[in-house]
């Protein structure tokens, strides 16, 4: 039995999705600020629809201004500080992958695109359960000291 392969869309009968501004987006950046323009923009996007982005970046700025609060060495508030950012950038990874491959798979289930979802997910916890432990490694100590001489 043959298949019959329908012809490609019109761009008439397509949805304006895009503003003008991005309508062009597979070109190269003009110049260095628009590339942080765009990686903005995508920070931005994760922000606003994203839940476990949202998380993760209090998250990560409650860890580092307690760090600061409690006095930690520089180095330890770094190691927190570069933890954290894995995490957030794992996240956005997740975001861009999820997104590429609801694009591939439009509203159909695929085997492979749920095993790419949830790996990419699975990056995400790994990393965040990581980043718990190195922050309760270099925080916890100091944070019980100072309860312990509060009260």
């Amino acid at each position: 039995m043959s298949q019959r392969v329908s012809p490609p869309p019109t761009t008439n009968c397509l949805p304006t999705l895009v503003t003008s501004e991005r309508r062009f987006s597979w070109q190269v950046a003009s110049n260095l600020f628009v590339s942080f323009k765009y990686a903005w923009a995508g920070i931005v996007y994760s922000f606003q629809t994203q839940r476990n982005f949202r998380i993760h970046v209090s998250v990560g700025t409650l860890a580092i201004a307690l760090s600061i609060f409690l006095h930690l060495q520089p180095v330890e508030i770094a190691v927190i500080g570069i933890t954290s950012g894995l995490v957030l950038a794992l996240e956005l990874i997740n975001t861009a992958l999820e997104s590429l491959v609801d694009l591939t798979v439009k509203q159909t289930y695929h085997e492979l695109a749920k095993i790419a979802k949830d790996c990419a997910a699975g990056a995400v916890l790994v990393s965040a359960l990581v980043a718990v432990l190195v922050a309760g490694i270099l925080i916890l100590p100091p944070l019980v000291i100072f309860i312990t001489s509060t009260f």
